[in-house]
Formats: structure tokens, sequence, C-alpha cells
């Protein structure tokens, strides 16, 4: 016998609650169930954000908020201007979560633990007496006799209506093909790049500005893609900001290049190729009778700096004022066009992300709902919908759980 249960939401994480809360909230004459194969719920909340949960970011302007997405720009313009950032605070806030801006536009909980959000997200599905079932690995879904059968390894349920909200699962993503539904191939986003270089990695735990080109070889002349912000050198390459968009917006293309390509570091993104001249000149004048290795210019660590040097070919021990024509034209180039090569991607653990998931054509997003499948939803990162670093995949998450879960 098959227990009935009003709507069924299969995956517990963040946009599985999300829904589940507002549904319940609006249909308190309703039965909610949450089925999550894991023994707890809302795991990916609590590790994002190295643990501080980066709940959303400071854009509060739909069409520029959807730029952050390259996968789902389009698409999310609709849904933003009927929830987004300021919503998504208010939401948390109004339920005793104080939340924080900081310098970068990042938004966490004021506590800088994302335990505040689950436990917040725990005691309303308390409140609502949403049912959330752990270790349920649902083995089947079908839409039989107008409603769907889901099936665990434990139990037989029925419901009138069914969310998917699992993520980047292989498993329920190969169901919703068989029942009709078109699955963009799922490949890594939001990765850092693999660099084989020791010198460069020796500066681990360095961050500095930098605008990076990318190229697939070192005779290709135009940049397949371009990106500014903070880069972290670390103990096996390249990460941080600058570093992840570039691997979201090109998750694709790199892809299809086995993550092997060529990049050109600007070391100093504020500074022309005249001006970084010019102060390389001066500096060969000004203070002439100093060593490299003593008198530091573009206000950079000295390890970086003597690593600038050794890359350039130059004696550090030298003078300002014995540098040649070639070798100022050399440190100019190696701090304006650092150029090296990728060999590979790691996960950015804290914020892994998936491109790919149900094809967006497929998706009405007034409300989520599927156009090929009856009563079922689809929201979060099950959709082909990926975001940069920042907490523009949690604005995702909210925005698509909350319009499926108050609209019908």
């Amino acid at each position: 016998m098959s227990e009935i249960i009003d709507c069924i939401v299969i995956g517990g994480g963040a946009s599985g609650f999300f829904f589940a809360i507002n549904y319940a909230e609006r249909h308190p004459d309703q039965s909610v169930m949450i089925l999550e194969k894991s023994k707890q719920v809302l795991q990916k909340v609590k590790i994002s954000g190295g643990g501080r949960c980066n709940v959303t970011h400071a854009e509060f302007i739909p069409k520029d908020l959807s730029k952050h997405y390259p996968r789902g720009e389009r698409e999310l313009i609709g849904p933003f201007h009927r929830f987004m950032t300021g919503d998504m605070m208010a939401w948390l806030e109004q339920r005793g979560v104080a939340l924080k801006i900081e310098d970068d536009g990042r938004i966490f909980p004021k506590s800088d633990s994302s335990q505040s959000i689950i436990d917040c997200f725990v005691k309303e599905a308390n409140r609502l007496r949403v049912s959330v079932k752990t270790s349920q690995v649902v083995t089947d879904f079908n839409y039989i006799n107008n409603h769907w059968q889901v099936t665990t390894k434990t139990h037989n349920l029925e419901a009138q209506q069914l969310v998917i909200s699992t993520g980047s699962s292989l498993k329920i993503w190969k169901k919703l093909e068989q029942l009709g539904h078109e699955i963009v191939t799922p490949i890594p986003s939001l990765f850092t790049f693999n660099i084989h270089h020791t010198k460069l990695t020796q500066l681990q735990g360095l961050s500095l500005p930098t605008h990076i080109k990318l190229f697939e070889t070192t005779s290709t002349k135009a940049p397949l893609l371009e990106s500014t912000g903070a880069t972290l050198i670390t103990h096996w390459g390249l990460s941080g900001p600058c570093i992840l968009k570039l691997s979201a917006w090109g998750a694709q293309l790199l892809n299809k290049m086995n993550y092997h390509f060529v990049i050109s570091v600007n070391w100093l993104p504020d500074l022309s190729e005249d001006e970084v001249n010019e102060q390389l000149k001066r500096m060969k004048f000004e203070q002439s009778k100093k060593q490299l290795n003593k008198q530091i210019e573009f206000n950079v660590p000295k390890r970086f700096w003597l690593f600038i040097l050794e890359e350039a070919e130059v004696n550090s021990t030298k003078n300002w004022g014995d540098l040649s024509k070639l070798e100022l034209n050399r440190i100019s180039t190696v701090l304006r066009a650092f150029t090296v090569e990728v060999n590979g991607k790691s996960t950015f653990k804290d914020e892994f992300v998936t491109a790919g998931g149900v094809h967006l054509k497929e998706i009405d997003f007034k409300t989520f709902r599927s156009k090929q499948l009856p009563q079922l939803k689809i929201i979060g990162e099950a959709l082909n919908i990926d975001a940069i670093t920042g907490g523009f995949n949690f604005q995702n998450t909210w925005t698509s759980a909350y319009i499926a879960a108050t609209t019908n």
C-alpha cells in the first residue's frame, strides 16, 4: 500500500528545503515530504563559503544579476524580477538570521557560520510540519493515473506533485531523460588551474590583482577568454576569483580542450604598458645606485618581485642604473604578460558546480514547471544553470525554489 503525499520533493539540499518551506507556508492543508538520499540534509549549505555560507551577492538589479550566469542568463531575468537578492535577505532576516555584506559584495550570516542558515531552515520545516526523510535513495518515479508514483529502497509513495531538487545527480538526470527530458551533458564549472611551474607555485599563498587572457596555444594571437580580478597562487597552480570566472565562462570550451591551454597574466592590470615602462625607466635613473633586490618597485611582495626578475633573466643583485634597455623590456613583459601553460584542473571543493542538466527550453520559467511532464517542477542546479562564484549559484537556488513554491 502506497503512502499518499500531496507534494514530494526529491533532494534535501538548499533548493529542496527552500521550496518545501515556502510551499508548506502557502498550502498549510497539504502534506509535504522531502526525500534525501544522505543521512544528513543541507550538506552543501554546510560547507559552502568555507563553512560560512555565501547566501547571495549584493547585486540588486535583475538584469545585472543575470549577467553572472554563463548558462541561464536570459532565462533568469524574469524570475529575478519576482524574487532576488533583497527578497532573500529580507526572508532570512525576518526569521532571525542577521546578514552582512562584505567589501567584495558577498553576503554572509553575521554569525559567519552556515549553521545559522541550516538551523533556520530546519526550524521552519519543523514549524510547518514538513516531513523530512533521510537515507531515502529514490530508485524510480513515474506519472501513472494522474499522480506520481515514487519508489525508494524502503517506501512506496504517491504524490499529486513532484519536485526535483537533486542538483548534479546523474541518476536522476538519467531517469528524467528516460521520461522524455533532454539533458545537457554535465561538465565541471568553477575549477582551479593546474600549472607545473615550480618557481610560481613556490609563491603559494600570494593573492594579487590580475587581468588574464586565455589562449589555445602560445602561437594563438587572439584570446579565447579574458577575466579581471584577484588571483591566488597555490601549491598546484592558480585559483581565486579571476581564475574561477574563466573556468565558469569557459566551462564548455575548456572541456573540449581537455583542460590544456595557455594563459597570459598581467600582474599590473591598473597600469598601461607605457606607465609600466616609464616607471621602470624612472627607477633606473632615480635609484641607479640601489640593487634591484633592495629597491622593490610596483608595491609587490619581495618574493614576488624576485620571481619576476628571475623569470625576466635579470640578476637581482644588479644596480638599477646598470640595467640595459633589453633587461627593462624583459621585466616589463613578465609583469604584463607572464605566459604559462595550464595542464589540467582541480575542483574548487567549497563551491563545486556543474554546467549541464535539464535543457532550459523545456522549463516554464514563470513556474519552473516541466513542459514535458505534468505536475513536475525542476529547480536549482538540476537545471542547466550555473554561475560564477560569489553567492550567485545560491541565488538561483532561492529564486527557482521560491517561484516554484508560490505559483501553480
